[in-house]
């Protein structure tokens, strides 16, 4: 199943990041690390993004016997997807 790249996020982008104070220099290395506000609060979600209102959609055809299943479709995206993978893993061995 191809994944669709049509998720737009709710909140709005970050424009101003964040940045590590660097350390009193004490005479040892230390890092610190800080995340933007977009990345703290996607991080902070625990919900994936899902469209309620496609999963009712379906559940009720499903339900009411209207859902119809195209092997056909199934079996090309499946072949498509692997086909995908396979051309992307050969790229990053390149």
């Amino acid at each position: 199943m191809k994944i669709d790249s049509s998720y737009q996020p709710t909140t709005p982008p970050v424009t101003q990041r964040q940045t590590a104070t660097p350390a009193a220099s004490t005479g040892s290395a230390q890092e610190a690390v800080s995340l933007s506000q977009l990345a703290g609060s996607l991080q902070s979600s625990e919900k994936p993004p899902v469209n309620t209102a496609k999963i009712q959609e379906i559940k009720q055809a499903i339900s009411e016997g209207r859902f119809k299943i195209n092997p056909e479709a199934i079996a090309d995206r499946l072949i498509e997807s692997a086909r995908d993978l396979v051309n992307a893993s050969s790229k990053r061995e390149a």
